[in-house]
């Protein structure tokens, strides 16, 4: 029985602890790093991490969701005070644009939870999210680069960083290189060791305790580049910003910026609702936590903090710790609020270098090596997708990188879908997969199986735009033991469907359901066999030409009481355990 009070569900409340728990130490190095890769300093980074923690998780629509800066909306950040910078003339003068930017993101973000559009962050093709996010972490890598070396990185963006790297040689500083070898070191191999503190806790605390003792005034720290230091102590309300709104030029700057860092940070925190959705078996609701992070980072504006949104990493760490409920995000800010009222003086001493080395892990982690591990088997229109916003997000901008992949990947897939209606005449216009239904008349066998075995429909191409209304159809199949999916229909699969179809069936076997497939032809039976899914994950034995065939076979074994079908359910499930035998040699 559910314990609430508030609101808040304690009926976890030793679980939520530790979860949150475990999830603040996690975000404490990584706030840091995120705040020390812009002008505003490593504070900034703490300050957003609080806010938006403590607010989003009260007001968002995911429970178990841990929310903060980010590393995609970290770089956004970073553009958006240096543009601001350069356009006022000085940071002071820069501050409340800034701080405007940061604050209207979070309205609109609000709105878009107000006027329900989470329901439209589907239509993002999957290669345009994948080179996005592959984008922000080789742009994460190239910040960072300068730094590892112990030295200022150049102005100019990641253009800058290429174009200045022959300096390296005459400026690196090998004590920095070696505090920031250690600690990606320590990140990568501690886990090895164990799992209960991450690694990049382990290395901002021991290597900034080795290089203060052993190396002081030999690496730059956090200080040296903040002035008067880390702010210790609750921080100020800041209101000034609202003049801004008044300045038509100004206010061109802050909404152009602002709406890319909603719709980002709407993307970011979606995503990983989804990751933690699968991970605790319930159902977030998309425009409540829109509301709940726009909410967070308004508030997170209000105290000069960098703007977030949810963190997938975090939120993983928070759920594998034992958080369920929206108090194990609570109380992940309040450990964030305590290590700022008792150590801000410390965080000051910790060397920059130790931060590029968290940093350049995080870029390692950030890109999509799936995606781009399937460049050969995906359709051309895809990878061309992925890698043009790849490098466009990289090298010109991340707004326009968006833009520019979701206008191609349009155009491509309508071409594809048109040459698909012209060369294959059974194709049939694009419309919704057709409804689950019984056996029907397609056989006898109803009156006695009818109840354990189901054909799923699919009818036109399976992309990105159906992706999401596909893995909701399987997931509300009900407790049966087969699902025979009819593939003669589909002429077509991009990246997103092969991805949704895979977790499809993964899904249906984790619930133990056998997967039939007949009619996979062409691109699509390229497209699976390219990545295993077949013959791997359906065993060839189980995929048929046609579904005639699959019928004879089914009135030829499935007779009786229905034994065999489990005899058939098992075996698929321990075919992994080497278990498998022919089900046609029965």
């Amino acid at each position: 029985m559910k314990k609430k009070y508030l609101g808040l569900d304690f009926s976890n409340i030793r679980g939520d602890f530790f979860g949150g728990l475990t999830a603040g130490i996690v975000a404490l190095p990584l706030a840091l790093a995120f705040g020390e890769q812009t002008e505003m300093g490593a504070i900034a980074g703490l300050y957003g991490a609080i806010a938006i923690g403590m607010l989003a998780a009260l007001f968002g629509g995911t429970e178990t969701q841990i929310s903060g800066p980010t590393a995609p909306m970290t770089v956004v950040s970073a553009v958006v005070i240096t543009d601001a910078i350069a356009y006022a003339g000085s940071f002071n003068a820069a501050f409340p644009i800034i701080i405007a930017t940061f604050f209207l993101a979070g309205l609109l973000e609000m709105l878009f939870g107000i006027f329900q559009l989470g329901k439209y962050i589907r239509y993002i093709p999957y290669p345009v999210v994948s080179g996005f996010m592959s984008g922000i972490g080789v742009i994460i890598i190239l910040s960072q680069v300068f730094p590892f070396f112990g030295m200022e990185s150049p102005g100019g963006g990641s253009l800058g960083v290429v174009s200045h790297l022959a300096e390296i040689p005459a400026g690196i500083n090998w004590f920095s290189v070696l505090v920031a070898g250690l600690s990606i070191g320590l990140i990568y191999l501690f886990p090895r060791l164990t799992k209960a503190v991450p690694g990049s806790l382990v290395a901002l605390i021991l290597i900034s305790i080795g290089a203060f003792f052993l190396l002081e005034g030999k690496v730059s720290v956090i200080n040296d580049s903040t002035e008067g230091g880390v702010p210790t102590g609750l921080p100020d309300l800041h209101l000034a910003f609202f003049a801004v709104f008044t300045d038509f030029n100004h206010l061109k700057l802050v909404v152009e910026f602002a709406i890319t860092l909603a719709a980002l940070g709407a993307i970011d925190s979606l995503l990983t609702s989804v990751v933690a959705d699968n991970l605790t078996k319930t159902k977030h609701n998309s425009n409540r936590e829109l509301i709940g992070q726009g909410i967070g980072n308004m508030g997170s504006a209000l105290i000069g903090g960098l703007p977030g949104a949810g963190a997938t990493m975090r939120t993983v760490v928070n759920v594998n710790a034992g958080g369920r409920t929206r108090i194990s995000g609570v109380v992940a800010a309040l450990f964030l609020i305590v290590v700022l009222l008792g150590l801000g003086t410390l965080v000051g001493l910790v060397p920059n270098a130790v931060l590029a080395g968290i940093l350049i892990t995080v870029g390692i982690g950030i890109i999509d090596y799936r995606g781009l591990g399937h460049l050969r088997e995906i359709p051309r229109s895809d990878a061309l997708v992925m890698i043009a916003v790849l490098l466009l997000t990289v090298f010109l901008g991340l707004l326009e990188a968006v833009a520019i992949g979701m206008i191609l990947a349009s155009i491509l897939f309508m071409k594809k879908v048109s040459d698909v209606a012209e060369n294959r005449t059974q194709a049939v216009p694009l419309k919704d997969f057709a409804r689950e239904q019984p056996w029907g008349d397609e056989g006898d066998i109803v009156e006695r199986l009818g109840h354990k075995i189901y054909i799923k429909h699919l009818q036109g191409p399976l992309f990105f735009g159906f992706t999401s209304r596909f893995q909701e159809m399987v997931k509300a199949l009900p407790e049966i033991s087969v699902v025979i999916i009819r593939m003669d229909r589909v002429p077509y699969v991009d990246q997103s469907g092969l991805y949704a179809m895979e977790e499809a069936v993964q899904d249906l076997e984790n619930r133990g359901i056998a997967v039939v497939m007949t009619g996979l032809h062409g691109q699509p039976e390229d497209m699976f066999r390219g990545i295993n899914l077949v013959p791997g994950l359906i065993p060839q034995e189980y995929i048929f030409d046609d579904f005639d065939h699959c019928v004879q076979w089914l009135h030829r074994y499935l007779k009786g009481d229905g034994k065999h079908i489990d005899d058939f359910v098992n075996m698929q499930k321990n075919r992994g355990d080497g278990a498998l035998t022919s089900f046609r040699e029965m």
